[in-house]
């Protein structure tokens, strides 16, 4: 996730952080796509756009929902939590459309989605089915909680058939805390939060996610 130089845009605008996410150029079409999404935060229909943002990213759409969710906790504070719950909301229903997808239209999409969605290929979803033999659960909820792409396991989940319980389950899990950890330290410490967030946000989702899930093993073993 990358945008503009440092200093093109205000210090504490509602946009710098996601204008600077992570320092690294995108070229081309994502490039002008990130930049399309994050100027919904300066409109009226923010909110709106992290709702239909957030449900495309998890089934097709490349951009992740955190920038937009970012910029609009800077720019109204008190009312971070309601855009976590939006984004959560949208994410989980958008989830449950890529199950479908899989479950009944893999075949009529899926070169399609090979083919414009970047990073992922046949192999990568062979490697996810074998996650899914091995995980079930955690596999969701990890690709939920961290950087993976969850599309590719919404879409993979209908594929496989996957309990949709389970599937439900992990996602509404990993997506809430994903979303309401990062709208929760924006409303409680601001725009310092924000750029620590912004650079280190791949890192510290992993972390969180290898901790969590440390936790229940070690709860499971204890029991």
């Amino acid at each position: 996730m990358s945008g503009e130089p440092e200093g093109n845009r205000a210090a504490d605008g509602p946009t710098s952080v996601g204008a600077t996410m992570h320092g690294r150029a995108r070229p081309g079409w994502v490039r002008r796509l990130y930049d399309w999404v994050l100027h919904w935060a300066e409109t009226p229909y923010g909110p709106l756009a992290l709702f239909l943002l957030a449900f495309a990213e998890s089934s097709f759409f490349p951009i992740p929902p955190d920038p937009l969710l970012i910029a609009l906790c800077l720019g109204a504070p008190r009312k971070s939590l309601r855009f976590a719950v939006v984004a959560s909301v949208a994410s989980v229903a958008g989830g449950v459309l890529g199950y479908a997808i899989g479950a009944g239209a893999w075949h009529l999409v899926n070169e399609w989605f090979f083919t414009y969605v970047p990073g992922v290929t046949p192999e990568v979803f062979a490697r996810v089915q074998g996650m899914y033999e091995r995980w079930d659960f955690w596999a969701v909820f990890l690709a939920g909680l961290t950087p993976i792409p969850y599309k590719v396991f919404t879409l993979s989940a209908g594929v496989f058939g996957i309990d949709f319980g389970v599937f439900i389950l992990a996602s509404a899990l990993s997506r809430g805390l994903r979303f309401f950890a990062v709208a929760a330290l924006i409303y409680r410490f601001g725009p310092p939060i924000a750029r620590f967030i912004d650079r280190y946000f791949d890192l510290l989702a992993v972390v969180f996610a290898v901790l969590l899930l440390a936790g229940f093993i070690v709860v499971k073993l204890v029991l």
